[in-house]
């Protein structure tokens, strides 16, 4: 049987200086997703984040910085009653390309600071994932940079385009993804449209 989503976390970093980098994917997609159900964002202190509420849905944006996201998190499953399978994480993927997207569940937090809080504070990895690829620099023309310097930096237009386009994806499809009927959802989700100078 498959379970409704009731909690959203998009993962990032607070404050204006963030809010354009590649680390606060996670919160593009909290975003983008309250807009398109028509709910607004508060503070609520007593949870440390930002929240929106949608029927039954919670969509929030934890302001304890990526390392601290997962006291938020944790808090506010806890007061709601939602199980971890009733959880998607939103977040930045360094091994997938700018414009992919995957949908997982459970796993390991693969050095994501911000995942690594999750897991600790919720006790559990089996929580619904959504993979917003950023690239890595290692794949850019500047590989030595430093992973934490690339993540806390904007990406290129072309590459926040590619990754605004991957969230349009997979808000195309966010019913079928708030009713848990994931496999169908990841049909779409993780067919990247074929570039239109790639050759046939």
């Amino acid at each position: 049987m498959s379970t409704a989503i009731r909690l959203v976390a998009g993962l990032g970093n607070p404050g204006r200086g963030y809010a354009n980098t590649r680390h606060n994917a996670g919160f593009w997609f909290a975003d983008r997703l309250a807009d398109l159900l028509n709910a607004n964002f508060s503070h609520e202190a007593r949870f440390q984040a930002d929240v929106a509420k949608a029927g039954d849905l919670r969509i929030c944006k934890p302001m304890a910085y990526m390392n601290g996201s997962g006291r938020p998190v944790a808090a506010l499953a806890r007061f709601f009653g939602v199980p971890s399978d009733a959880i998607l994480v939103a977040h930045d993927e360094l091994d997938l390309r700018p414009g992919d997207v995957k949908l997982k569940l459970g796993g390991g937090h693969a050095g994501h600071n911000g995942l690594r809080d999750v897991h600790a504070h919720l006790g559990s990895a089996d929580y619904w994932r959504l993979r917003l690829g950023i690239g890595h620099p290692r794949n850019t023309e500047l590989p030595e940079r430093e992973v934490i310097d690339y993540v806390l930096k904007p990406p290129s237009a072309a590459d926040r385009e590619a990754i605004d386009a991957a969230i349009t994806r997979t808000l195309d499809v966010w019913p079928q993804i708030a009713t848990g009927d994931m496999e169908r959802a990841m049909m779409t989700v993780h067919t990247r449209p074929r570039d239109a100078a790639e050759p046939e």
